[in-house]
Parts: structure tokens; sequence; C-alpha cells
């Protein structure tokens, strides 16, 4: 009987524990991840994702002078509106570069920016990315670049539920757990 008792509660509380701690450790990793202060750069790099605002804040950027190049991370195709739009976008003062990442990932995004801050002499990049994204984003970049980044979350406020909370930060913590295993960027000019 108490063997039983033991392990209906356990059943229980097992789940519970995990999505609090989840949810704790999220909020605290993902929630409050630090953000930058706003400083001049080579340049911006808008990583993909979700269409949120995160090309256009990047583009007011470089509109405000603080890098003479955007780098949109275009993994979209062709066809997406958003992404033509803001591809097209022209001025005097930058100039907007659209790249697909190889491989579609972070990853990805990191050695293209490594690849064009070796060609073009940057020593230092503003990544825009969505607020969750921020923590591995840098972590990633961190392994992939060798310059200093800025890390700026893209503005906007999110009306998420609490499974879409739990969500985002298990799919958050997955990440940084691949992006572990994957290991060190390699340097694409060594032997």
């Amino acid at each position: 009987m108490f063997r039983g008792r033991l392990l209906l509660f356990l059943a229980f509380a097992i789940p519970v524990v995990l999505v609090s701690a989840i949810g704790v450790g999220g909020y605290v990793t993902f929630t409050k991840a630090r953000v930058d202060p706003l400083t001049t750069a080579d340049a911006i790099v808008v990583l993909g994702g979700e269409h949120d605002g995160r090309e256009a804040y990047g583009i007011s950027l470089a509109e405000q002078g603080l890098a003479k190049t955007v780098v949109l991370s275009d993994p979209y195709g062709s066809g997406d509106s958003t992404m033509k739009k803001a591809c097209a976008t022209s001025s005097q003062k930058f100039e907007v570069l659209c790249i697909p990442p190889v491989p579609s990932t972070t990853r990805g995004e990191a050695i293209f920016t490594q690849e064009l801050a070796r060609e073009r002499g940057w020593n230092h990049v503003i990544v825009v990315t969505w607020r969750y994204h921020l923590p591995r984003a840098r972590y990633i970049f961190d392994r992939c670049f060798d310059g200093t980044v800025t890390m700026r979350p893209t503005p906007r406020s999110y009306d998420f539920s609490l499974v879409e909370w739990e969500f985002t930060y298990l799919y958050q913590i997955a990440g940084f757990v691949k992006a572990g295993l994957q290991g060190w960027c390699e340097d694409s000019t060594s032997d």
C-alpha cells in the first residue's frame, strides 16, 4: 500500500518538478538574458526565424549609423515577400546583403559571418534575433566568430501561453545541447 502511494506520488511529483524547473530555469536564462548596449559596429547581422520585425529593426539600426552593412540571413527561398522587400532596401549610408546560411541554422549564420568578417576586415558585429534566442546565439557566435559580438533582441512583446513558454524554453535548451555537441566551428583557412 505504501509502495503504491509512493509510486503515485512520484508519478505526479516528477513531472511537476521537471516542468517547474524548465519554467524557472528558462525564465532566468532566456527571458532575463543579457542584452548588450548598442555601439557602432562593422556590420549588423539579422538572424533568420520568424518575421517579427527583426529585418526592419536591423535596417533601422543601420539608418541610425550603427553600421555600414546589414547582413540579412535568408533561409526562406525566393518567394518570401518580407525578404524580397528587405533585401531590396537601398541607401547611400549602408549596404544590405542577403545570404542563405549553410547549414540553415544559427551555426550556418555564424559561419557566414566569420567568412564575411575575414573577407571584409570586420572585428565587431551586432547580431539581431528574437529575445529567447540571445543566449544560444551568443554561445554559437562565441564558438564560430573571432570578433566582438553585440547581441540585440528584436523589440517586441510575446504573448505566449504557459505551454508555449515551456516549448520555447525546451527548444532553446535542446539547441544548446546540439551546439555543445557540435563543438567549435572549424577555421576554413586551416589545412
